[in-house]
């Protein structure tokens, strides 16, 4: 079995133990590794364009607003946008900041006959260190995983 087969297994395997509503979580080293072995797979970065800009973003990522800046405002064309910019059949990996919003991406993509929807545990800043800062303990970022700023 492949490593990319064994790790889409572990992250199966972990959506089942949490009972999560789509096909699984993935950290983000593993996340990455995916993304190197299976060139199908695409990372939904769900942040607003405030983060990508500001605070950076994975390249080659599929940037749809999950919510909007200011007020955080529902996008209510999330799901066409989705649908236009990937495959329905793609392995779809769903990152945030730290994980709730790209929970809830992945849970309606899942809803909505998206085939393979996981996501990306930590996000891509994870939590605040000792001094309150997110982006160096873990997530995407902290882990030394490759990203760009606007």
């Amino acid at each position: 079995m492949s490593q990319a087969k064994i790790m889409l297994q572990k992250a199966r395997e972990r959506a089942q133990q949490l009972g999560l509503p789509y096909s699984g979580a993935l950290t983000p080293d593993e996340a990455h590794q995916l993304l190197g072995a299976l060139p199908e797979a695409k990372l939904v970065d769900v942040r607003t364009n405030a983060e990508w800009q500001f605070v950076g973003t994975a390249p080659d990522s599929v940037k749809i607003e999950w919510k909007s800046w200011p007020g955080m405002a529902p996008n209510p064309h999330f799901l066409d946008q989705l649908r236009h910019q990937v495959d329905s059949e793609a392995i779809l990996l769903f990152i945030c900041r730290t994980g709730g919003r790209s929970h809830e991406a992945a849970a309606l993509a899942a809803e909505n006959g998206f085939a393979e929807c996981y996501n990306v545990l930590e996000g891509f800043e994870g939590d605040r260190d000792g001094a309150g800062q997110r982006g160096r303990s873990n997530g995407w970022k902290g882990r030394g995983l490759p990203w760009s700023q606007g």
